[in-house]
C-alpha cells in the first residue's frame, strides 16, 4: 500500500506561507512568501524578481498576495501597464479604477496565468502593470455551486 505525501505548509502568526507552499498565486511566485487575499486589502504591484509581477502586501513588500479568479479590486488611480510597441518609454493607461481578477490560459503550464478584466471587457496580464500601483481588495468570490463555478475558481496547476 502506497502512502500519499501530504503537502507539508508552513505557516506564520500572520498567515504568510514559507516558500513554494502556496498554491493560489501564479506560478512565477512559488517562490515567495505568500498569503492570501482578504476583503479590505490594501496591495501594491511588485516586481518580486522572479521574471512577474504581483500583488505585494501592504505590512510587507516581500509577501505577495495571492488573489482567487473572481476576486473585485479597485485601484487608487487609472491602471498603468508596461507598453509594448513603438511608445516603450511610456506606460499606456486603462481608463478604468476597477477590475476583476482572472487566470487566462490555464491549459498552457509554463505562462502567466494571473489577469485582470477591467469593465470594458479587456484583459491584461498582472505582469505586465507598472510597478507601485496601489489597490483595495473589494470582493471575494462567492464559494462555488456547481462544477462550472468551481472551475472558473480552480488555480492553474503548478508544474515544477
Amino acid at each position: 500500500m502506497r502512502r500519499k505525501k501530504k503537502k507539508r505548509k508552513i505557516a506564520s502568526a500572520e498567515g504568510v506561507s514559507q516558500r513554494g507552499s502556496s498554491e493560489m498565486c501564479d506560478y512565477s511566485l512559488h517562490s515567495v512568501n505568500s498569503r492570501p487575499a482578504k476583503v479590505g486589502d490594501k496591495l501594491t504591484t511588485r516586481d518580486f524578481g522572479t521574471g512577474t509581477r504581483g500583488f505585494a502586501a501592504s505590512e510587507n513588500a516581500n509577501v505577495a498576495v495571492c488573489v482567487l479568479p473572481g476576486t473585485e479590486l479597485s485601484f487608487v488611480d487609472e491602471v498603468r501597464c508596461l507598453s509594448t510597441g513603438l511608445l516603450v518609454w511610456r506606460d499606456r493607461v486603462i481608463n478604468h479604477k476597477t477590475a476583476i481578477f482572472r487566470q487566462i490560459n490555464k491549459e498552457r503550464a509554463a505562462t502567466h496565468h494571473d489577469a485582470l478584466e477591467f469593465p470594458d471587457g479587456q484583459i491584461v496580464l498582472l505582469t505586465s502593470l507598472s510597478e507601485g500601483q496601489q489597490a483595495t481588495v473589494l470582493q471575494l468570490p462567492a464559494e462555488p455551486k456547481s462544477g462550472v463555478e468551481f472551475e472558473a475558481q480552480r488555480r492553474a496547476a503548478y508544474v515544477g
